[in-house]
């Protein structure tokens, strides 16, 4: 597989997990437990694009960077499922757990920008910006409700 095809997997695969997560939040939010176990499902699935860019890199032999960055998300994957449907254990529940998943989140997070950034600066600024979504879409997720509608 190319070089260019690789990274444009890697970018819209980034750009989906951004949107993906931010719809997530959004849904938590609402209370909607079904939908949420959907969009959590889907989000795993992005395992696949992300698993065929770590292999094509590693057999372009990309750089050490780039491949250690495609690591880091795929462990990140790997620990979701792990927690969340190997384990079935409430996690976020447990404070130095969940932590530590938050650092491995958002190093996978930091892992998408840094590559899609080095690969194209025009859709690395897209995932930086759908990072930023997904930021905001924490914050509304994490705000105290107001009781106001």
């Amino acid at each position: 597989m190319e070089a260019r095809l690789l990274d444009t997997i890697f970018a819209y695969s980034s750009i989906a997990f951004n949107l993906l997560v931010s719809i997530l939040y959004l849904v938590s939010k609402s209370g909607n437990m079904q939908l949420t176990q959907v969009i959590g499902i889907i989000i795993l699935l992005l395992t696949i694009p992300f698993t065929i860019t770590l292999l094509g890199y590693i057999k372009l032999k990309e750089s050490k960077k780039t491949i250690i960055s495609n690591m880091i998300i795929l462990f990140y994957f790997s620990l979701e499922i792990l927690l969340d449907y190997v384990l079935k254990i409430p996690f976020r529940e447990m404070l130095t757990i969940h932590v530590l998943y938050i650092l491995v989140l958002y190093a996978a997070l930091f892992s998408m920008m840094a590559i899609s950034w080095e690969k194209n600066r025009k859709t690395g600024r897209i995932v930086v910006a759908t990072f930023i979504i997904l930021l905001t879409c924490l914050a509304y997720y994490l705000a105290p409700d107001t009781g106001v509608s």
